[in-house]
């Protein structure tokens, strides 16, 4: 996303480095789920990646279809389809860089 956002829109904050004031959530909430903040509302999951990508000129159109509440369950519906699967994923994609 960082090479799609050609304007700066968006802030991506490591939270390994970032100053525990900075964080408006408890870290380990902040880790478990994608979080974005728009217009100074925080959001997460899959509400935070339809803010994303009304920042981003290429995605907005997606992001705005995702800002509609059907689009929206149906997305987040994967996204926490996605996370269950994380973990396998990672272990997956680890054992296929030892090869």
């Amino acid at each position: 996303m960082r090479r799609l956002d050609r304007r700066g829109a968006i802030r991506f904050v490591n939270l390994e480095q970032a100053e525990p004031a900075a964080c408006p959530l408890d870290k380990g909430e902040l880790l478990a789920r994608f979080h974005a903040e728009e217009n100074g509302k925080v959001m997460s999951g899959a509400e935070a990646f339809a803010a994303v990508w009304r920042a981003i000129p290429l995605l907005r159109p997606l992001g705005l279809v995702c800002r509609g509440p059907r689009a929206l369950d149906l997305l987040d519906r994967l996204y926490r389809a996605f996370l269950r699967a994380r973990p396998m994923l990672q272990s997956l994609v680890r054992r296929l860089e030892r090869v």
